[in-house]
């Protein structure tokens, strides 16, 4: 995938500045305790030499000892409280920037007004490192800050006694830093390059182990015998991934030792070179145990910078992907004005693709549809209907052409004003895992709470006798995988779902427009009579727009129209289509032929 385009210092300066937004007093008090930690192991160290210099001297003095010993003690005692009181700040603040950051990445998401980001598999490969950087950046990067401060302040600290005792130290030990900062920063590049590589088999790997516990798929899964080809598969991806990760990981783990054996040869010339100064009288013990203290507490919190510097690194590669989903512009426009009320719309040569380089799905197609009418649309799979429904929906744009709206192109119509005016129930409709009364009200979310219109949706969609025999009513959980014990969840059939998701459509009182995709498809002949009788009587005075692949259910429709690949050619009612004898008629006959038997009886009770 096309690596992120933020430059590294514009990522670390919103990463470093997220934990201030989240949470500044946390944040900043957390930073004043990382800089008297910083201090507190140079001060120990100051006082440990005094007092060996004090009792190696002959003339110790027993209150200077004990003063110094005490003094010792209460500094190493302040440095670990400040470590869990800084651990335990720095958490509260991970949570904080955990969920700011969770927050503005999934908003981000929610606010895309069309669908071609969401239909973009590049995409999703972003959203999912997005993701991962929202959860560990923020915290690795501040984390690294901190431990570069208390390093600064210590390094700072323990020079001074290095230069004091032996001054070629503190070059050594800057020469092996430079070494090691350059190859922890190669290893992250590596580390971060392969988890920009795999991100989309990882993504594999999470899609076959959602199938494997998803109650939808469970049946298919069991009665094909799906679960060691699903298994296998996502055992697979993770194997593939889990090698990737172990290749960097062993060349980092290889990189890392042959650097602490550099350390350790350093720290043994130095130790070697004041040790023989003790010897001849150069430098006393004391000075012996500072440079000690000093070139441990150097080399700790180098070494911890240094391979905090690698994960910060990686993390602030990955956070650019965050900053890139949060500037990922609009894929829609949205205009001003309002839309009229009970519009005539109008499609005037309108192409469309989903891919600049992909198949045309309509081609030139010239339609109207008249306020408050009725039009079929028919065709056979792939002609372009759900296409069509999606363009009305303004979840795309036309490529070419114009969709208008009483005379106003849509483009031009405030978005938001735009989509209240329409209620869809789309053949793919979705089964929430929520309580009945959700299910429904989601179709009007600012009446989500008005018990009486969810019911009187649900009565229109005739579900509603259905809802409230179940076992807490419209408050029934229609999930059994977030019920429990007390209020245990319900699933419902196929048709039944259908029906809640029509009362969904039906839940939007104030829409001119309903677009009914396939609205009877699992339906029984005897609920398909009902729903369509309902839905004449619900939508008088509206706007509709039938996609059916039942041919008898267009029957009473103004206009009827036919696509096929991607182009209306024919309209007209029904009877004007059987009459020409065209794609329409053919596709009529070809169903009504299932349903020819000579024992079915005539309205006068001759046989047909």
């Amino acid at each position: 995938m096309t690596p992120t385009a933020q430059p590294t210092h514009r990522a670390a300066a919103a990463a470093l500045a997220l934990p201030f937004r989240a949470a500044p007093v946390v944040a900043t008090v957390t930073l004043l305790l990382t800089v008297v930690a910083g201090v507190a192991p140079a001060g120990g160290a100051w006082l440990t030499m005094l007092l060996v210099d004090e009792l190696t001297a002959g003339t110790a003095s027993t209150g200077r000892v004990v003063l110094l010993a005490v003094a010792g003690a209460a500094v190493g005692g302040l440095a670990i409280a400040l470590l869990y009181v800084g651990g335990h700040l720095g958490e509260v603040l991970q949570q904080r920037v955990t969920l700011t950051v969770e927050s503005a990445l999934f908003h981000r998401v929610s606010t895309l007004p069309g669908m071609r980001h969401l239909e973009d598999p590049a995409f999703h490969d972003r959203l999912r490192l997005a993701e991962r950087a929202a959860q560990d950046a923020p915290a690795t990067i501040s984390q690294f800050a901190q431990e570069l401060i208390r390093s600064a302040v210590l390094l700072t600290s323990f020079t001074g006694a290095l230069l004091v005792v032996w001054p070629p130290m503190v070059l050594l030990l800057a020469a092996s830093v430079v070494t090691a900062v350059f190859a922890r920063l190669a290893t992250a590049r590596r580390e971060t390059a392969t988890e920009e590589t795999w991100v989309a088999t990882d993504r594999r790997r999470l899609f076959y182990r959602a199938l494997l516990t998803d109650v939808r798929a469970g049946k298919e899964i069991r009665l094909f015998g799906l679960g060691p080809l699903l298994h296998t598969r996502m055992v697979d991806s993770l194997r593939s991934t889990s090698r990737a990760r172990l290749v960097v990981a062993r060349r980092s783990t290889v990189v890392q030792s042959l650097l602490a054996l550099l350390g350790a040869g350093v720290t043994g010339v130095g130790t070697v070179v004041v040790a023989v100064n003790v010897v001849h009288g150069g430098s006393s013990v004391g000075d012996l145990v500072l440079f000690l203290g000093a070139v441990a507490g150097v080399q700790t919190g180098l070494s911890g910078v240094v391979l905090q510097l690698g994960e910060a690194s990686r993390a602030l590669r990955l956070f650019g992907h965050y900053l890139d989903v949060l500037q990922t512009g609009d894929d829609l426009t949205t205009g001003t004005a309002l839309p009229a009320r009970l519009a005539t719309i109008e499609l005037r040569d309108v192409w469309f693709r989903y891919r600049d380089d992909g198949p045309w799905v309509l081609r030139g197609v010239d339609l109207t549809i008249p306020a408050g009418a009725a039009v079929g649309i028919v065709g056979v799979n792939g002609a372009g209907k759900s296409t069509l429904v999606k363009l009305l929906c303004r979840f795309h744009d036309p490529d070419r052409g114009t969709i208008t709206w009483n005379g106003t192109d849509i483009r031009e119509l405030d978005l938001a004003a735009l989509r209240a005016r329409i209620s869809v129930a789309f053949q793919d409709f979705m089964t929430y895992d929520l309580s009945a009364a959700e299910n429904v009200g989601l179709g009007w979310v600012d009446r989500i709470g008005d018990r009486p219109r969810i019911v009187a949706a649900a009565r229109s969609a005739e579900i509603a006798d259905k809802i409230e025999a179940l076992p807490d009513g419209y408050d029934t959980m229609l999930s059994r995988t977030y019920g429990d014990e007390d209020h245990p969840g319900v699933v419902l059939s196929g048709g039944q779902w259908q029906r809640v998701a029509l009362a969904r459509c039906l839940m939007r009182a104030e829409a001119e427009l309903l677009v009914l995709d396939e609205p009877t498809a699992g339906l029984d002949a005897e609920g398909e009579h009902r729903v369509h009788a309902t839905l004449t009587r619900h939508a008088a005075g509206r706007t509709r727009l039938l996609v059916s692949h039942r041919m008898a259910a267009l029957r009473a429709a103004d206009l009827v129209v036919t696509l096929a690949g991607g182009r209306i050619v024919e309209q007209g009612s029904h009877d004007e289509l059987m009459d020409a004898d065209g794609e329409y008629a053919r596709l009529f006959r070809l169903q009504a032929g299932g349903y020819q038997d000579a024992r079915v009886a005539t309205g006068d009770g001759e046989a047909t």
